[in-house]
């Protein structure tokens, strides 16, 4: 008998992992009822989809579903496919997930699975080669050039500048190698900053600066939450809740998080400014183009999409990479905000453009490499 192929075997291990998913899923009896309270926390976050979004009642359900799709899938997907695998992402709009792959023998694969196929020349894995051989001549970067990123639904590396930086950006990128079939160039006004500002407020100080927690956490018999790196340097003294800052990584990264030192207790919640909280319950990776919404001491609850992943941006204060590119707005004080896609933690604000009376763009340090990082533990209820 003939051995299967690569792409037959792929094809097999997808669909039957997605179906022994789906049959788990229809019979494992659940573990808790809905209450009240998770009715009014559902109600209010796709209020807030509709607000920031412009969605109707239907599309939010529709986008809720795909996201939930994007995520419960998106490793079986990438095991399956093995070098296949070019990347997820979803059309906030229309809900559609896409699975890229970077060779057309493993369409049907991704057919059989429910998903649509899209072939890539690069796919998620070069594209993030090309971002580290940026990272590694960020130095030499010109100052017209802000930052860049990977952008699977066009299967590119962007790098984003002030007018008139094109001709910068395209230097660069020939230093570092990137392949000028996967390279874009946008040029904007907006001076991307960090997203502390010195005024008075709560929920957290330093120094005379204003930040916002982000989620709870542990570290052993130690309780604290974390937050943005440039958010305090390790050792500085914080108030309201009173503790230190227990480890930084700013710049390179923007992750940190505050030991506390008061009688303050950790919860699993987060603060929707509306009188009502969010129960955090884990830290699943969302997908490009799912719904995030993040909270912060400034401007309150807001919500948005995620653009791209693997953002670099040059703040004036250091070069910050691994970032999350998103549509939802932000300003200052909001820095260290928790960002969450349905009740799983998603990141911290790191920084952006604009404000929210007029829009912008928002990038957030993904909590999952902050908690291995410092060896912490999500407080999840």
């Amino acid at each position: 008998m003939k051995p299967p192929s690569a792409h037959t075997t792929a094809r097999t291990l997808l669909a039957c992992a997605l179906a022994a998913t789906t049959l788990a899923a229809s019979t494992a009896p659940s573990s808790a009822q809905e209450t009240p309270q998770d009715a009014t926390q559902e109600a209010t976050q796709e209020a807030a989809l509709r607000r920031d979004l412009g969605l109707s009642d239907s599309e939010v359900a529709q986008l809720r579903a795909a996201e939930s799709e994007a995520m419960d899938h998106a490793e079986e997907w990438r095991a399956a496919l093995g070098d296949d695998f070019g990347g997820v992402y979803l059309d906030p709009e229309s809900g559609e997930v896409t699975v890229a792959v970077t060779d057309p023998a493993a369409v049907p694969a991704v057919e059989q699975a429910g998903a649509e196929p899209e072939v890539v020349d690069f796919g998620e894995a070069a594209l993030n080669d090309f971002v580290d051989s940026l990272n590694a001549v960020a130095d030499e970067a010109d100052p017209q050039i802000t930052g860049w990123y990977t952008d699977l639904a066009n299967d590119s590396v962007v790098i984003t500048t002030y007018r008139g930086g094109t001709a910068a950006a395209e230097e660069l990128a020939a230093r570092a190698g990137v392949d000028e079939r996967a390279l874009r160039i946008t040029e904007d006004t907006g001076q991307p900053r960090l997203f502390a500002n010195i005024i008075g407020g709560n929920p957290y100080y330093f120094g005379g600066y204003r930040c916002s927690i982000g989620f709870s956490v542990r570290r052993g018999s130690e309780a604290g939450f974390a937050t943005a790196g440039h958010c305090g340097s390790t050792g500085t003294t914080v108030s309201s809740p009173r503790g230190t800052v227990a480890g930084s990584y700013f710049p390179g990264r923007d992750m940190g998080w505050v030991r506390i030192t008061s009688a303050d207790t950790v919860t699993p919640l987060v603060n929707r400014y509306n009188g009502g909280t969010v129960t955090v319950t884990g830290s699943q990776e969302a997908a490009v183009g799912s719904s995030v919404c993040r909270s912060g001491s400034t401007t309150g609850w807001r919500c948005g999409t995620i653009q791209s992943k693997n953002q670099t941006i040059h703040y004036a204060e250091g070069t910050v990479t691994g970032l999350t590119r998103t549509t939802a707005c932000a300003e200052g004080g909001d820095s260290g905000g928790p960002w969450l896609t349905g009740s799983q933690a998603q990141g911290v604000t790191s920084g952006g453009t604009g404000n929210c009376r007029l829009g912008g763009v928002t990038y957030f340090q993904p909590i999952n490499p902050l908690l291995s990082y410092f060896g912490l533990q999500l407080v999840t209820g």
